[in-house]
């Protein structure tokens, strides 16, 4: 069995992967409205599944999910709306069922700056993270500032790879994140309970979700982390 999530390991499995590929994979995730079709952790479950596949192939090891996660919010009515609680997609403006975990920009920076220290101290020498789309943002604005205070490099899906070549998590509830949560896990995304309405999703309707399309997602953003790897220095085939 290709043990690869961190919080798994005994301590010279942990050595062991290290000494043959210092790979961190971090997921951003949160716990967030993503449809009435789909479960609350969507964005987690996504990165953790795409990050699993990548460390089982080219090396390395999943983080635990940094769960807590900023977003863009709004006053309203004396309370605050999160993330996709005043998109347009959402009508009337109104707090989403299950959302949660939001914390401010600022402190997930700090948050993500401790969890590299750490990184760096127990022998990681290349991290890409990825996931909750503005934990993705906001990972892409401090990436280049990271690398110099750390010492480590990193890796931006918005920075290191050109435009298609990241095929997971860009939409929000449609068709992609859909057919991910599908080819992960068939009870993560459940169609039926979709109802006519199209609430706080964007992107193409998840009506025309599958799981072999999202598997075909996963694959060739597989291949592209691969390929990065690979320029990097830190993967080559076969070995």
């Amino acid at each position: 069995m290709n043990k690869v999530q961190y919080e798994n390991l005994y301590p010279d499995e942990f050595t062991a992967i290290i000494a043959r590929k210092p790979i961190g994979y971090l997921p951003f995730g949160t716990l967030e409205w993503h449809g009435f079709h789909n479960v609350l952790g969507a964005d987690m479950l996504i990165a953790e599944g795409l990050f699993t596949e990548c460390a089982k192939r080219f090396g390395g090891i999943v983080f635990p999910p940094l769960w807590l996660a900023p977003d863009i919010t709004r006053e309203y009515d004396g309370g605050m709306l999160i993330g996709m609680d005043f998109f347009h997609e959402t009508s009337p403006n109104a707090q989403l069922p299950g959302s949660c975990y939001w914390i401010s920009d600022e402190l997930f920076v700090l948050m993500v700056e401790a969890i590299l220290a750490q990184a760096k101290r127990a022998g990681f020498k290349v991290i890409i993270a990825d996931g909750h789309g503005p934990a993705r943002n906001i990972w892409y604005k401090n990436v280049d500032r990271l690398e110099t205070m750390f010492g480590i490099k990193l890796i931006s899906a918005l920075r290191d790879f050109k435009q298609g070549e990241w095929k997971t998590q860009i939409d929000h509830a449609g068709k992609n994140e859909t057919s991910l949560l599908m080819s992960i896990n068939g009870g993560y995304s459940d169609l039926a309970r979709l109802g006519a309405k199209l609430v706080g999703i964007i992107g193409e309707n998840p009506q025309e979700s599958s799981p072999e399309y999202g598997r075909a997602l996963i694959e060739e953003t597989v291949e592209s982390i691969g390929k990065k790897l690979t320029e990097l220095g830190f993967y080559r085939a076969g070995r």
